[in-house]
């Protein structure tokens, strides 16, 4: 009881009613669920939220060869992805083994028995889309849950804690993403991690690498991962589709990966995420940050507010 009283604070309340409020709405019907969902990135868009502006930077960057118009209508359809998104993360999170198999297909997992068979451990790269939490969800369940999860830990506890807990009842393991210690245990053991490292990243081992053709600051550790434990890397994307239900796909291990050179191999992934991106870009996570640099003469696209 003593460690849940700092997370009953005030501070907190907010938190605990939305997570509250999904676990009380997840059972509802899937449309039902898509109108909520619609809805509710409808309404967030006409926000003044730093979200809505940091989407829109990422798109004038990234999608240059689309008129004003047409990038405003791409933002008003993420943020209705974003509103699905969140109650994905509901059923992902709480929803029964049998609905998620009745939502979702999973093709190209025989890429990864392939892959196992080398005995070296697999990593399934992946990227922040909307459909990230269902991604996992399907993983797990059509794994019988003995793939890793890599994770970022968030600032907010009781989020975390679900997060946590949640994961870790899915997954074999929920590994941090900084416990690079737990991550090559798992492989070196022949077990598949789910990993996406494709956000702005800024510590050891970072590089400007392009994205969309614009530097910006990347996790080189993949390939140094393959290198040393010699696992197979193989991408794993999710899209939801017209009709409702979610695409799953593993596709074969990266021939020749990892290279001599990390940030080859980081632009590689960056231009696999590209063409997923322009597959289903109102899906993709455009509310990131990703466009930092690594030095103080790096372009402030984002235009924050330095601290006095």
């Amino acid at each position: 009881m003593k460690t849940l009283l700092p997370l009953l604070r005030p501070h907190y309340w907010p938190t605990w009613l939305a997570i509250g409020t999904l676990k009380a709405l997840q059972p509802l019907p899937v449309p039902v669920l898509t109108v909520l969902g619609r809805a509710l990135g409808s309404l967030a868009v006409r926000l003044p939220l730093s979200f809505v502006r940091i989407a829109r930077t990422n798109m004038g960057i990234c999608l240059p060869e689309l008129s004003d118009a047409q990038r405003e209508l791409l933002l008003k359809e993420h943020f209705k992805s974003l509103g699905l998104g969140i109650f994905e993360t509901a059923i992902a999170w709480w929803g029964s083994q049998r609905r998620i198999a009745k939502l979702t297909q999973l093709e190209g997992i025989e890429h990864l028995r392939t892959a196992l068979e080398r005995g070296k451990g697999a990593i399934l790269l992946s990227a922040h889309f909307t459909t990230l939490e269902i991604g996992g969800r399907v993983l797990c369940d059509q794994l019988a849950h003995e793939v890793n999860i890599m994770y970022r830990p968030t600032s907010n506890a009781v989020l975390e804690r679900f997060l946590m807990r949640n994961r870790s009842h899915q997954a074999k393991r929920a590994i941090p993403r900084d416990d690079v210690r737990t991550l090559i245990t798992s492989l070196r053991t022949n077990e598949p991690v789910w990993y996406a490292p494709d956000q702005a990243y800024r510590k050891k081992g970072a590089e400007m690498v392009p994205f969309f053709g614009i530097p910006a600051a990347t996790n080189t550790a993949t390939s140094r991962l393959a290198r040393m434990t010699g696992a197979a890397v193989l991408p794993y994307f999710q899209e939801r589709l017209p009709s409702g239900k979610y695409r799953m796909v593993i596709y074969p291990m990266l021939e020749e990966f990892p290279s001599d050179d990390p940030v080859a191999d980081a632009k590689r992934f960056n231009h696999l995420i590209e063409l997923q991106v322009r597959r289903t870009p109102e899906q993709y996570l455009w509310i990131h940050r990703r466009f930092k640099g690594l030095t103080p003469d790096y372009p402030d696209y984002y235009k924050r507010k330095k601290a006095s």
